[in-house]
């Protein structure tokens, strides 16, 4: 393969989420319509952030190639026509609210969309794991007509995610703004 050019490289290793996806906007900032940037991440979860993230803004995200353990993203920055506003998922809870509802013996469903590393580590009883990159070909695993709140680490992936289900048809999706960052209720690990 051709070596790509791009007209700025970021590097994000070692950062999670949502770091690279914060940093990456900062650094778009700078570009120039049609430029293109190469962000290194080392964290798995930042190939759908980057993915749904471009999706959502206008920007053109033109692929990713890894090597020795290193994600290398490629977005093109869309034109100032080309540019929309970043849409957030209207509908949220915080984490407390989801901890009191699952306190008082309700069963809303529960999708983390974290990385299978993230899951195996910490998470909240029942969760359904669906990470964001694997949720369209999964769908099919939720419940259309069941509440359903979704939560990543911080709620950038998260909200992505909503966005998606609610497009599909989901009735009622609630990003955990506050994502595991902000849970202090019980977990469960592997």
């Amino acid at each position: 393969m051709a070596e790509i050019k791009a007209n700025q490289t970021l590097d994000c290793k070692g950062l999670a989420c949502p770091m690279p996806i914060v940093r990456t906007k900062k650094a778009m900032e700078q570009l120039e319509g049609g430029h293109v940037i190469e962000v290194q991440a080392t964290d798995r979860g930042s190939l759908a952030d980057m993915q749904g993230w471009a999706r959502n803004t206008g920007h053109q995200y033109l692929g990713t190639i890894e090597a020795g353990g290193v994600l290398r993203h490629y977005i093109r920055k869309a034109s100032p026509k080309e540019m929309k506003d970043e849409a957030k998922h209207p509908q949220t809870a915080s984490a407390a609210t989801l901890q009191k509802r699952l306190a008082a013996g309700e069963a809303p469903q529960v999708l983390d969309v974290r990385e299978p590393a993230e899951y195996a580590f910490a998470r909240i009883p029942g969760a359904v794991s669906i990470p964001l990159g694997e949720l369209e070909e999964r769908r099919a695993e939720l419940d259309t007509d069941r509440t359903l709140y979704v939560i990543c680490r911080s709620g950038t992936r998260s909200d992505l995610a909503c966005q998606w289900l609610a497009a599909q048809g989901f009735r009622e999706v609630l990003n955990v703004t506050e994502g595991m960052m902000g849970w202090d209720g019980p977990t469960e690990s592997q």
